[in-house]
């Protein structure tokens, strides 16, 4: 088989694959239709579309969505509440390090703010849908 038996087979020259994103074909590097997908699973481009996601040397991430080829926009990954408020644990620590360390004591706002956290991250709270706000006020000065 050679290059001009592939692109007999697949008589675009460009295609993109139905994964998200897409991955990419130039049925002229081919000289093998081994390993390659069916014709009937890829989504013939035009040499500007090949163009535009970067030619030979870039890929410019896309999906095929609805017959078209698009900008491919991965989901975002919600991150669990339970787990946000572990990563909230970690200031936490931070701000009571610097009370510790300048003498000082936390707000009774921050107490609070202390409190809903810890219950949210050892998922003793399983109705809350958000973390509360970080107060503004952290620390209060000692009377010294």
């Amino acid at each position: 088989m050679s290059v001009k038996d592939v692109l007999e087979l697949y008589p675009a020259r460009f295609y993109a694959d139905m994964s998200r994103p897409c991955g990419w074909y130039d049925m002229a590097m081919f000289s093998s239709t081994e390993g390659l997908p069916p014709l009937q699973d890829l989504f013939a481009l035009t040499a500007d579309q090949w163009t535009a996601k970067g030619g030979n040397t870039g890929t410019r991430p896309m999906a095929v969505i609805d017959d078209a080829l698009v900008d491919y926009v991965p989901p975002v990954v919600p991150i669990p509440l339970k787990t946000q408020a572990t990563y909230a644990q970690t200031w936490i620590q931070q701000q009571a390090n610097l009370a510790a360390a300048m003498g000082e004591t936390f707000t009774a706002d921050m107490k609070s703010y202390v409190k809903a956290i810890a219950v949210i991250a050892n998922g003793t709270d399983t109705t809350s849908t958000a973390l509360p706000a970080q107060p503004v006020d952290v620390m209060e000065a000692s009377a010294t």
